[in-house]
């Protein structure tokens, strides 16, 4: 009997510890690998945080723009000026603006009209020789670089006839002859551009060419007198260079059917009647003829200022008129 009560004993001691350290285990299984659980507002353990997770900012209040963009969308640069307490930016590359489109409908209104062009456009890329489709007319232009000795005969003489001319005034003599381009306009006559000092363009660079097409724009529109959009070359010199730089300017160049060369002088042995008769070898509709408005250097004559009566005269009576070169310029 000692012996089986024995047995029970250590039976029940075993159980007991089995117990025990089932209680243990059962314990520290529960509890988190970081340390003890804390308590929540309501009393619950809150899980722990995971370093990718963020953590929660405070809640935006309602119909408030949230302090930065959503991390899926891009940040839009600020446009706050720095007084505003933004970080300033750089301002945006300046382009001209895009002209509205034009409203439509019953109600619209006319649409802006473009600026007309300087000069018709089958004109351009041209040193023109002749008017284009002019019919019987002539066109006596004149160029004005030297002096002005012959000024006053050649007004004179187209107020008797009654013909309009065109004269081609470099910059140089505009401002040195103020008062005979104030003639020249008040006659009723036509003014166009031959430069500011005369060069030769086809050595000149596309600066050069603009620098001297402009400066004797300004310098004939200061002596009361609008050049454009009406050039004659220097000398007759250009190539095709030349030609698109001075359209690109605005101006058409026009050159002419026949040189009369009354800029010779008896000197270079033309006579008057050399230049009248010159002028009528080369008749035809639209020509276009070249005298000069200065003195021969070497002789002092005025050769073409001398012809022009007798010019005028047998053109007429072959049944021609005259016009200015802006018969060049209608549509």
């Amino acid at each position: 009997m000692q012996q089986g009560g024995r047995r029970r004993v250590v039976a029940v001691a075993v159980a007991l510890a089995l117990l025990a350290l089932a209680i243990v285990l059962a314990l520290v299984l529960r509890a988190p690998a970081g340390g003890p659980p804390s308590a929540g507002p309501s009393g619950s353990a809150s899980a722990s945080a995971s370093p990718e997770a963020p953590s929660p900012g405070p809640s935006p209040t309602p119909g408030a723009a949230s302090a930065s963009p959503p991390a899926s969308e891009p940040a839009e640069a600020s446009t706050e000026t720095p007084e505003a307490g933004q970080t300033p930016v750089q301002p945006p590359v300046i382009v001209p603006p895009v002209p509205a489109a034009p409203p439509s409908g019953p109600d619209a209104g006319p649409g802006p009209v473009a600026p007309a062009a300087p000069f018709p456009a089958p004109l351009r890329g041209q040193d023109l020789t002749v008017i284009p489709g002019a019919g019987q007319v002539v066109a006596l232009t004149f160029d004005a670089g030297a002096n002005a000795a012959g000024l006053p005969k050649i007004l004179a003489t187209l107020s008797a006839k009654g013909v309009a001319a065109t004269f081609f005034l470099t910059g140089n003599w505009a401002g040195a002859n103020p008062g005979g381009v104030g003639q020249i306009v008040s006659a009723g006559h036509r003014v166009a551009n031959h430069s500011m000092t005369h060069p030769g363009f086809t050595g000149l660079t596309a600066t050069g060419i603009a620098q001297q097409v402009l400066g004797a724009e300004q310098a004939i529109l200061a002596a009361g007198a609008d050049p454009r959009p009406l050039f004659r070359f220097p000398f007759g010199e250009r190539d095709g260079r030349t030609i698109t730089a001075v359209n690109d300017l605005g101006y058409v160049a026009v050159r002419w059917t026949v040189d009369t060369l009354g800029w010779k002088g008896t000197s270079g042995g033309v006579t008057m009647q050399i230049v009248a008769d010159r002028t009528l070898a080369e008749l035809q509709p639209g020509e276009i003829v070249l005298m000069h408005i200065g003195s021969n250097p070497n002789d002092g004559t005025t050769l073409d200022a001398d012809a022009l009566p007798q010019i005028i005269d047998r053109i007429s009576a072959a049944g021609y008129g005259f016009v200015t070169l802006d018969a060049l310029l209608a549509p």
